[in-house]
């Protein structure tokens, strides 16, 4: 089993998992925190099933705001992936706003599953107006020019 550091950042021993479990568990301040291991048969890419996992996890509540995780290297070790591909999906969560991770830097929850998927869907909107051709400026001026109150934008609004 993982170990989760405790509110005084203090490391919280573990006890083993049997070998027949489906996940992977961790002691999250009480709490049971379950991380499914990577499935190599699965077409989606093995970082992607890591960030899916600890979404999953911020998501269920199973790890909350402030609370930190365990280093990538004791993750992947749980998980049966390197640990470049854990720290592959901490960007990914970095990116979407879920975690706080630097250099030397312990990794900490630092978003909310609402938040995460609203960087998520914002991500999607900018890669979708580039491969449309819109560059940033326009798609800011359309995000400006978006009526309060109003569940769509016409093209021809934005123009």
């Amino acid at each position: 089993m993982i170990g989760f550091m405790d509110e005084v950042n203090a490391p919280v021993a573990r006890d083993a998992l049997p070998q027949s479990r489906a996940s992977t568990g961790a002691d999250l301040a009480g709490q049971a925190l379950n991380l499914s291991k990577a499935d190599r048969d699965l077409p989606m890419p093995l970082h992607e099933q890591v960030a899916a996992s600890i979404r999953r996890a911020i998501s269920d509540g199973e790890a909350r705001q402030g609370q930190r995780i365990p280093h990538a290297k004791d993750l992947a070790a749980v998980l049966g992936v390197n640990s470049n591909t854990v720290l592959r999906a901490i960007h990914l969560l970095r990116d979407e706003g879920l975690l706080e991770a630097g250099r030397g830097k312990a990794i900490t929850v630092s978003g909310t599953p609402e938040k995460g998927a609203l960087v998520a869907k914002v991500n999607d909107l900018i890669a979708f107006a580039h491969s449309r051709g819109y560059g940033r400026s326009e798609l800011v001026r359309m995000i400006e020019l978006y009526p309060a109150g109003i569940e769509t934008i016409s093209v021809t609004g934005a123009s």
